[in-house]
């Protein structure tokens, strides 16, 4: 049920894209992965949109040797919920980000050197924007559906919203329609981790040869705590101490297994993720507000789109509890529009839409039947 090897693709833009904030790219690059085929009518394709820490490589393995799918491979394959027998699947690097899109650590031609903390700050018009683009390069002309988790999903609404007559089905799981001064303050205390590390050097840490991975340590830290809930920690680490902490040559250090995990994640997502993207990722999540252009208010700014909707939050949430995933369902109510909404029961917080759980799969399988052709 894997769709199996897959290799990313480039798509080059060589006409200027011009950024919300007035910033201009010459040219760039989209990196991409698909899975599945486009058929002749074209209306079978469906775009996922990737949260903070992911990527265009959603399934699938790059290599015989590949023991990682990629990050939503629970749901994209051959007679799973996002099938790809039947569904043309387009996932791509977001514009700023660190796998092969143009981004902080690609070349500045100006320069010949990487961007660092020169590359432009976007926000999430921007990428849903470029996402457009991509979808003109690709042949495709409307989306069958638009679909993400997290910054994914609120991908997917602004798309819906923006450009309504692309987007036939929006599906938005665990997301809001902004942030609240909590989560924008969880992103501050990890972005000021980033920058309080000595080799940070202003954002321009690779032309120097450095990398501050030790803020970017404390900062995944500090936000994969966030993404796990209480009662999830509990079960799986409980006050369990590391096998051999307090042990002879241990140095008498006692370490609970739960600090050993967040180390380990620290560490190996200090260098493997790039510091000026995770940067630029969490201040476009603080500034998405999708009523922004609508002095504030989201039943107008719902009332764009044209789209049917799912909308899932998961039960032990607390980055994006369930209340703001109703507060978009009662919004697309009021606005008449077409809205399936769950809340998942689960154990697994914020990282619920990643992870398997047998009634959110049972449920957006259901729910893609609709999706493209019968």
């Amino acid at each position: 049920m894997s769709v199996g090897l897959v290799e990313p693709q480039v798509a080059r833009f060589d006409s200027p894209f011009t950024f919300a904030n007035g910033a201009v790219l010459e040219s760039h690059e989209l990196v991409y992965e698909t899975y599945g085929e486009l058929n002749s009518a074209g209306d079978n394709a469906v775009l996922i949109c990737h949260a903070l820490s992911g990527s265009h490589h959603a399934a699938g393995f790059h290599s015989a040797d590949d023991r990682r799918p990629g990050w939503w491979d629970l749901a994209i394959g051959p007679g799973k919920p996002i099938d790809t027998n039947r569904l043309f699947v387009v996932c791509s690097n977001n514009l700023g980000c660190c796998d092969g899109s143009s981004g902080p650590n690609t070349i500045n031609p100006a320069t010949n050197q990487p961007w660092g903390g020169q590359f432009p700050q976007p926000q999430v018009s921007d990428w849903v924007r470029s996402q457009k683009q991509l979808a003109e390069y690709l042949g495709i002309s409307r989306w069958a559906a638009v679909m993400g988790g997290s910054l994914g999903g609120m991908q997917a609404l602004r798309w819906a919203v923006d450009f309504p007559d692309w987007v036939e089905h929006c599906v938005a799981l665990a997301a809001a329609p902004g942030l609240t001064a909590q989560n924008i303050a969880f992103n501050e205390i990890a972005r000021h981790a980033i920058l309080s590390d000595p080799d940070w050097s202003e954002g321009d840490y690779l032309a120097q040869g450095k990398l501050p991975t030790r803020g970017v340590a404390l900062a995944r830290m500090v936000g994969h705590l966030t993404y796990m809930s209480a009662d999830g920690m509990s079960d799986r680490f409980g006050r369990e101490l590391r096998e051999g902490s307090f042990a002879p040559g241990d140095n008498n250090e006692w370490v609970f297994q739960v600090e050993s995990y967040l180390r380990h994640q620290g560490a190996r997502f200090s260098t493997q993720f790039d510091a000026n993207t995770y940067v630029l990722m969490t201040r476009a999540l603080d500034l998405f507000d999708l009523a922004s252009d609508h002095e504030g208010d989201l039943i107008s700014a719902l009332s764009q789109a044209q789209a049917s909707f799912l909308v899932a939050s998961f039960s032990s949430d607390w980055r994006f509890p369930p209340q703001r995933s109703v507060e978009i369902r009662d919004a697309l109510m009021a606005a008449g529009k077409s809205v399936t909404y769950a809340n998942i029961e689960t154990d697994n917080g914020h990282d619920g839409f990643l992870l398997p759980n047998a009634t959110y799969e049972a449920l957006l399988s259901q729910w893609m039947h609709r999706v493209g052709p019968s």
